[in-house]
């Protein structure tokens, strides 16, 4: 027996949703959800059908042997990237910060530090020049000269191989949210979290660091949910090489 109980959802920004009796749709993204009416009460299925990326065995094992390869990376420059980083400004190596992954789940991320010690209290200090939830600075002043190289090539993010591996992160998938982003989503932005967060995906490889509107960022991730296949995940891969070897977007 199926009993119906009637749900009031309250959202914080319906901006650009246009509700009538039997749907709801957004004029951005072009998705809708159908309405039905139910003893007299308009209601909206919420789906529990997971993403085919989130139950794929082949896109694991992928994750799993590439995270393998990439941990072998990281271990390799690990030592001189620690070296260059005392020289130039004594800290930790590695930074970590709170993020959302699959389904909303908390992880901690990792990468190696490219900032000076404490930068989370300076922030306040520097202009955000995105657009939306995002904070980004093309200058960032709290970037340190061997941060700046890492994050030219890309050799900060090699530790999130280590989420890969933990199975909080896949090697292709959207970008990983803070919290501090999650708190302010409207509707359409919890799309995002039903697939797990990659290393890299559509923002990576168009644009990257040059993407400073929110909104781009949100259209991007659900495009990759939309076209997503192992084929898709191995165009990525092989287009994010490409972008890390000619440094496009980066900084």
């Amino acid at each position: 027996m199926i009993k119906i109980v009637p749900v009031i959802l309250r959202f914080p920004n319906l901006n650009n949703w246009h509700i009538t009796r039997d749907k709801y749709t957004h004029t951005e993204i072009q998705e809708s959800t159908n309405l039905a009416l139910v003893d007299g009460y308009n209601t909206c299925t919420a789906s529990s059908i997971m993403h085919p990326s989130t139950i794929s065995h082949t896109k694991r094992l992928i994750d799993i042997f590439g995270a393998m390869f990439g941990l072998l990376i990281t271990a390799i420059v690990m030592i001189p990237v620690g070296i260059a980083m005392q020289l130039d400004n004594p800290g930790p190596i590695f930074y970590s910060q709170i993020r959302c992954g699959l389904n909303g789940r908390v992880f901690r991320i990792w990468k190696f530090r490219s900032m000076v010690v404490e930068a989370e209290q300076l922030q306040h200090l520097v202009k955000n020049e995105a657009q939306g939830q995002i904070f980004k600075n093309s200058n960032d002043p709290r970037v340190t000269r061997v941060g700046g190289f890492l994050r030219r090539t890309s050799l900060d993010e090699l530790p999130q191989f280590w989420n890969v591996l933990l199975g909080q992160m896949s090697l292709v998938g959207t970008r990983p949210p803070t919290e501090d982003e999650v708190k302010q989503y409207a509707p359409h932005h919890w799309q995002r979290l039903r697939v797990k967060p990659g290393i890299t995906g559509e923002w990576q490889v168009n644009g990257r660091s040059s993407i400073k509107d929110f909104e781009a960022i949100v259209l991007m991730d659900l495009d990759y949910q939309r076209k997503w296949s192992i084929t898709y995940d191995l165009y990525l891969l092989l287009k994010t090489l490409y972008v890390v070897l000619t440094k496009c977007g980066a900084y």
